[in-house]
């Protein structure tokens, strides 16, 4: 039956039927993005491995609810001042919501880029067992994943150097 012969009620409920489903995949294609290792930025935009895999990426881990993570802003605020002539330079939130993020760094004045790491899928990859933690990519290899330590610019020094 051709569209013009079906009766406009049956049209009407095709249309909203497909735009039901075109919104639904809409709003399912960052979280499966984040499903499969990659990650979300604070928006929702998907960051995907194309983007991680753009020169050198500093990337901090961490979470409002960690005790060690309460100074997170001025840690990061610092490597971003001291390295970001030489690296993208991004905080990663382990696991919290947006909403969450957003209110821990309300007034903070945080100068790098916020992804969300939803299902930890990106810190597992990348070996990060502790918060705060680093992860440093170069063309998307990683160099290093561990701990971020207390004075990181020694550490990053010798990563960004080769």
């Amino acid at each position: 039956m051709l569209v013009s012969a079906m009766p406009t009620w049956r049209v009407q409920r095709l249309v909203a039927a497909g735009l039901s489903l075109l919104l639904a995949i809409a709003v399912a294609l960052p979280a499966l993005a984040a499903e499969r290792g990659g990650l979300q930025s604070l928006t929702g935009e998907s960051i995907g491995a194309a983007e991680l895999a753009r020169g050198k990426v500093i990337l901090v881990v961490w979470a409002s609810w960690s005790p060690r993570c309460r100074d997170i802003v001025p840690r990061i605020n610092a490597i971003a001042r001291r390295w970001s002539g030489q690296a993208a330079v991004m905080a990663v939130n382990f696991q919290e919501e947006p909403a969450e993020v957003s209110r821990f760094l309300t007034g903070q004045g945080l100068s790098a880029r916020v992804a969300i790491d939803r299902d930890s899928s990106f810190a597992k990859k990348h070996g990060i067992t502790w918060l705060p933690g680093l992860v440093v990519l170069d063309e998307g290899r990683s160099l290093y994943g561990g701990k971020l330590p207390d004075d990181p610019d020694s550490l990053l020094a010798s990563l960004l150097s080769r």
